[in-house]
């Protein structure tokens, strides 16, 4: 009798260390070839300039400029670290805090919360993609690892529906995670957040609250598609606004 309960727990043991690695597995191994390609850039920016995608430029007819130059390392649902659904795309700048600028990718009316030391948000009233209904898109990570503030000045804490057109400056890269002195290296982090139905945004934490960017930049920017590559404009359909 012991001996089939011993078998039976080696029986649950590896079901659950197989459903582990089955969970696992995306961000252990479906974008490792990207993950590696960040550390890479980060390490030597200079040796890969040619996966850098230039602030302000258009890929083919997309309604969305790209909002700071750098290479687009982690893409909407990427799985970069366990149980993580990656809610937008990250540019890395190549630099230090505070270098790289950041604008607007289309414009529409500038909102800053009170509290938000690195983060703002735009409203956009009509989706260039579905006119019908209201989008947000949200830029954060610009400030210092202590939390000090990239954003430009013209927009402090509190700011509340300032109009912007598309190519606005807005700030600069920056590395603040949210807690002081644990940076998340010098990107921008860009997302675009669901309207609630009554003129507010939705959580930008959860998945399901935001929209795959890929037709907005029209570049492939979801890893359910993309698994492991890096995201460019083909030169050929690359515009500079």
């Amino acid at each position: 009798m012991p001996s089939k309960k011993i078998l039976l727990l080696a029986i649950i043991l590896t079901a659950l260390i197989a459903v582990g690695v089955f969970m696992l597995s995306p961000a252990l191994f479906s974008r490792s070839n990207r993950t590696r390609m960040v550390i890479q850039f980060i390490r030597d920016p200079m040796s890969h300039a040619d996966w850098v995608v230039p602030a302000l430029s258009r890929c083919g007819d997309a309604p969305f400029m790209m909002p700071s130059s750098g290479m687009i390392g982690f893409i909407w649902d990427d799985s970069f670290r366990p149980w993580h659904r990656h809610q937008g795309m990250d540019i890395f700048a190549g630099t230090g805090v505070g270098k790289m600028p950041v604008y607007a990718a289309y414009g529409g009316y500038l909102t800053r919360l009170e509290d938000w030391k690195s983060s703002i948000i735009i409203r956009v009233p009509s989706d260039p993609l579905q006119a019908d209904r209201q989008i947000w898109t949200y830029y954060t990570h610009m400030a210092d690892p202590s939390g000090a503030s990239l954003i430009s000045v013209e927009f402090p804490p509190g700011t509340s529906e300032i109009y912007i057109p598309a190519g606005t400056f807005l700030g600069y890269q920056g590395s603040y995670s949210g807690t002081p002195g644990n940076p998340t290296g010098v990107h921008l982090h860009f997302s675009i957040v669901k309207d609630n139905g009554q003129g507010w945004f939705l959580n930008e934490l959860e998945i399901q609250n935001t929209l795959d960017p890929s037709p907005y930049f029209g570049m492939p920017l979801n890893a359910n598609q993309n698994t492991d590559e890096l995201p460019l404009c083909p030169s050929s359909d690359l515009n500079l606004d």
